[in-house]
């Protein structure tokens, strides 16, 4: 499959079946999270791999969603602000760094013929209680990963037209 064609097969899957991930999917998925590119190649994340069997309450607490953790697994990109690169005006890139990353796992688990959800409206507090995050440590997102038991539906998108722009807006 050619990058365009993976790039347009990804959905957020909302459906997940009952089957474990395979321990070489996740390695490779890893893999590519560590190969994403981050400012000055500091790489300022973690990730947090989260089993869900048996934690379905607790977890319920950061995503209210059943099928956040129908899932077998989720993973949790974590920014490190205090050891990202920060631009001259003051911007800190560890939040850019981190989507970069999550933006690799999901590309990689959906070429591995897994399902990802995108999700960034989770309660804060609670994961940095449910995960025991230090001081410093900052949940970013969050994704379900295992085999969709859904299929892709249609996909809304602006035409290229009304996002690119030339030389100026």
């Amino acid at each position: 499959m050619d990058f365009l064609d993976l790039v347009k097969s990804r959905y957020s899957v909302r459906a997940y079946k009952n089957e474990p991930v395979e321990e070489e999917k996740l390695e490779k998925i890893f893999e590519a999270a560590r190969y994403a590119p981050t400012a000055v190649n500091y790489q300022p994340f973690k990730l947090i791999v989260i089993k869900t069997e048996g934690r379905e309450d607790e977890l319920k607490q950061v995503y209210q969603a059943k099928w956040f953790t129908d899932a077998p697994l989720i993973i949790c990109v974590c920014a490190l602000p205090g050891e990202a690169w920060i631009r001259k005006d003051g911007k800190n890139y560890a939040d850019v760094d981190a989507t970069i990353v999550m933006d690799h796992i999901i590309l990689t688990a959906t070429s591995l013929g897994l399902g990802t959800c995108w999700v960034g409206a989770f309660d804060v507090k609670s994961a940095k209680k449910v995960l025991n995050l230090p001081e410093g440590v900052e949940p970013l997102v969050f994704t379900p990963i295992g085999y969709p038991a859904d299929e892709i539906g249609q996909k809304k998108r602006k035409e290229v037209s009304e996002l690119v722009k030339y030389e100026k807006w």
